[in-house]
């Protein structure tokens, strides 16, 4: 397995990071490979899925409304200033 080394990560960030491995019980390093993990796994591009059918999929689990669409009124006539 490869390894690297992330520098200059804001101290802020760094806390939460260590707050939320501590929160799901395992060390910052684990907690940071689960996040690159899940980041990196989601369909989209990668997969030649368009924008649309990855929100679709996303949005069609949490249900929908009809809507009801207002009558238009017709196109009025141009005017022809021409004539």
């Amino acid at each position: 397995m490869a390894s690297m080394t992330i520098r200059n990560i804001d101290e802020h960030l760094k806390s939460r990071l260590r707050v939320q491995a501590a929160h799901h019980g395992r060390s910052m390093e684990d907690e940071a490979r689960d996040i690159l993990r899940s980041a990196l796994s989601t369909e989209g591009e990668a997969s030649g899925q368009s924008l649309i059918e990855s929100i679709r999929r996303r949005i069609t689990p949490l249900g929908g409304i009809d809507l009801e669409l207002p009558v238009r009124d017709p196109i009025a006539n141009r005017v022809n200033f021409g004539a």
